[in-house]
């Protein structure tokens, strides 16, 4: 399985407590952070992700490709949550000067991304309200579909896949695509259109914020063919940490790492994307050491006994599984 990894893993580590960043010497262009992305990491990154227009742009693009060297974008996410104009929402906006400016720089992001043969991200994070009696929910929902079913539009025109990303709140309190129901409700309405290239990228830390199984989600969606990207991460489960691989929910990741491979995932250039925020360690590092510890808990899931352990799946025998499982960890 190829993997990518998103650039911002190597910003400035901002937060609203300390908005120059715990590692401010890393607010450096982001051709600067290719580079040492790609000097630190080599051949075990196959490509970088960016937002657009924030990380990745024309205006960029030439310099980024040059330090990306034999590396190459996998996907462009939008950028409306870091955009203040869109702090009300953006594809949502009660405002229609506002929403008709968002959809455009979405439209533009997705014949950005299809231009270079990169999935477009979609993680409606600002697209929500704050408070009850805000929003008005009905036209909120209409706005978001009618936003996304433009932009998957043109990743069609392109032959890419747009790919939706939920989450339950940051920045926005309430963020409308909350949990996995409402992201198939989302695709499930931009089927009934005709819209068919829409999938969904697994975000593990906003599932374990929402104590949303990872394993059978993962199971859930290749089921429906809509299991389209990976976004490897771990957490404490009550804020988006987006810590190492395997630092914390690790027999979750295990699981995970086991119905990877029964879905095949990787056999048609699906890849682990890693999503992370490594707050005060070497950035570099932490990302390293989240492939090395991915690598672990795939071999464990490969040494798993497959036939023994549907047999025990089929009895819904617990202890028959853990001690397969163990056994695959050597005990």
């Amino acid at each position: 399985m190829k993997t990518s990894l998103g650039i911002w893993a190597l910003g400035p580590m901002v937060t609203r407590f300390v908005p120059v960043g715990y590692q401010p010497e890393h607010n450096e262009p982001t051709a600067e952070k290719v580079h040492r992305a790609v000097e630190g990491l080599g051949e075990l990154m196959d490509g970088y992700e960016f937002h657009y227009p924030q990380e990745l742009s024309p205006d960029n693009l030439e310099e980024v490709r040059a330090a990306l060297g034999d590396h190459d974008v996998y996907c462009i996410a939008s950028g409306l949550h870091l955009d203040p104009r869109f702090g009300r929402g953006g594809l949502v906006s009660p405002d229609e000067a506002t929403r008709a400016e968002a959809r455009r720089i979405t439209r533009e992001a997705a014949e950005f991304a299809g231009s270079l043969g990169a999935h477009f991200i979609v993680w409606p994070g600002i697209e929500g309200y704050n408070y009850p009696f805000q929003a008005p929910y009905a036209d909120s929902w209409r706005w978001l579909i009618e936003g996304v079913g433009e932009a998957a539009e043109v990743c069609d025109r392109h032959g890419v896949k747009l790919l939706l990303e939920h989450k339950n709140s940051e920045p926005a309190m309430k963020i409308l695509m909350r949990n996995i129901g409402m992201t198939l409700h989302v695709i499930h309405k931009l089927r009934a259109e005709g819209v068919s290239n829409v999938q969904v990228n697994m975000d593990w830390q906003h599932l374990i914020m929402n104590g949303e199984h990872l394993p059978e989600y993962a199971a859930l969606l290749n089921a429906e063919g809509l299991l389209g990207h990976q976004h490897a991460n771990s957490g404490w489960g009550t804020f988006d940490d987006d810590n190492m691989v395997g630092a914390t929910a690790f027999m979750e990741t295990v699981e995970l790492a086991l119905e990877l491979r029964r879905a095949g995932y990787g056999s048609g250039g699906e890849r682990l994307g890693f999503d992370l925020y490594p707050y005060t360690e070497d950035q570099v590092g932490a990302v390293k050491r989240s492939i090395l510890q991915w690598n672990f808990i795939d071999g464990v899931a490969a040494r798993i006994d497959e036939p023994a352990l549907k047999e025990a799946q089929r009895e819904k025998d617990a202890v028959r599984a853990y001690e397969l499982v163990y056994a695959a960890l050597g005990a």
